[in-house]
């Protein structure tokens, strides 16, 4: 079902521009959230094979399972042995309740506030004729790209668990603060967490794992990030941002990480954001072509600065620096150390600035939803 969604007009489209057909394309639409619950409901067929869960009977609760509307639309990935427990005997508590409140809010300011704001910056600068693109505004709108796709697709994945722990149920985390990591390897361990665990759990441990030859090993972790890339789209952006990060996670298996470990965390932190932000490029740009043309201008092809960029920086600095702030541990650590009542007033503060914004502006809907 998803490859004949998702990727038959994409596989037409090859054809028949490698053999000069003219195979007429498939007026199709693709169904929300389709790669999510696919995956669900084929982990749950596996397990049940491997004798891990137990046969779901109630159609009710199979299907709250499937179409848990939460997490349909862009995740986290749920597992069925997750969930399977909380199907069944779930128990709805007034702090737990309160708890999915605030998870809520949070996932709401990262995706109205911050994500939404930077978005603006990014469709600015990807407008932005390339001969006219500046060094330092190539830097500023991948970052804002970067800090886009962050907030907006942990955003809704705070929604999803808040509303999860609002009706009971304790879905998995999906982000750890991934652009402190201090390599990719560690990177893909704190992003999309779900996905990747779905991936271990149901390809590369299946193939082998690395309990193999190094050939094996190797080809086990192509294909885990060519599924990925390919998971993300019908396009070759998506394949070539798999396999760039399976490309430099082999890199790091064999040599990178041994140099990382002797130098201090900072060099890893640098590498890993220069890493992360040129798989942001491959990932944001449809055209290969385009993508190469922005990478030069990140690495000085045109001149350094121009007003237009001054204009971007003297509007959404604040912003910009909120949101770095913000992919960091430090306002989680803080929150922690101060009182009730400042911490509530936050939340409503939140809560009704976000809901302002809603009202305000046009339809934005989160990124993961074409996925």
């Amino acid at each position: 079902m998803l490859g004949f969604f998702k990727y038959s007009n994409f596989f037409v489209h090859n054809l028949n521009n490698s053999f000069g057909l003219n195979i007429e394309w498939l007026e199709i639409a693709l169904p929300i959230g389709i790669s999510f619950y696919t995956f669900q409901t084929m982990s749950y067929t596996i397990d049940l094979y491997r004798g891990k869960v137990n046969v779901q009977k109630n159609i009710i609760s199979f299907g709250a399972y499937v179409a848990m509307f939460p997490q349909l639309i862009a995740g986290p990935i749920v597992t069925y042995s997750i969930v399977e427990h909380d199907l069944n005997n779930r128990k709805e508590t007034v702090d737990q309740f309160a708890q999915g409140i605030r998870r809520f809010i949070e996932g709401l300011g990262k995706k109205v506030l911050i994500a939404n704001n930077v978005g603006i910056l990014w469709e600015n600068i990807r407008l932005t004729p390339i001969n006219e693109l500046s060094f330092i505004g190539s830097w500023i709108g991948i970052i804002a790209f970067a800090l886009q796709i962050y907030f907006d697709f942990s955003g809704y994945s705070d929604m999803a668990i808040g509303l999860g722990h609002m009706m009971g149920f304790n879905f998995p985390e999906n982000f750890n603060y991934p652009y402190i990591s201090k390599s990719a390897t560690e990177f893909w361990r704190r992003w999309h967490m779900t996905l990747g665990g779905w991936f271990r759990e149901y390809v590369y441990i299946p193939l082998g794992g690395n309990r193999c030859s190094k050939i094996r090993y190797y080809f086990n972790l192509t294909t885990v990030w060519f599924l990925t890339g390919l998971w993300h789209g019908a396009s070759w952006n998506f394949i070539c941002w798999g396999l760039y990060f399976g490309f430099i996670i082999i890199l790091e298996k064999i040599f990178i990480l041994q140099i990382l470990e002797k130098l201090p965390h900072f060099f890893g932190r640098i590498y890993l954001i220069l890493v992360a932000l040129i798989g942001w490029v491959i990932f944001a740009i449809d055209e290969i072509v385009g993508v190469s043309s922005f990478i030069k201008v990140m690495f000085g092809e045109n001149y350094f600065l121009d007003n237009q960029t001054m204009y971007y920086l003297k509007n959404y600095w604040l912003i910009l620096i909120i949101g770095i702030i913000f992919c960091t541990p430090m306002p989680n650590t803080f929150k922690k150390k101060i009182p009730w009542l400042p911490t509530y007033i936050f939340y409503m503060g939140v809560l009704i600035l976000s809901t302002a914004y809603l009202v305000d502006s046009t339809f934005n809907p989160f990124l993961y939803f074409r996925f």
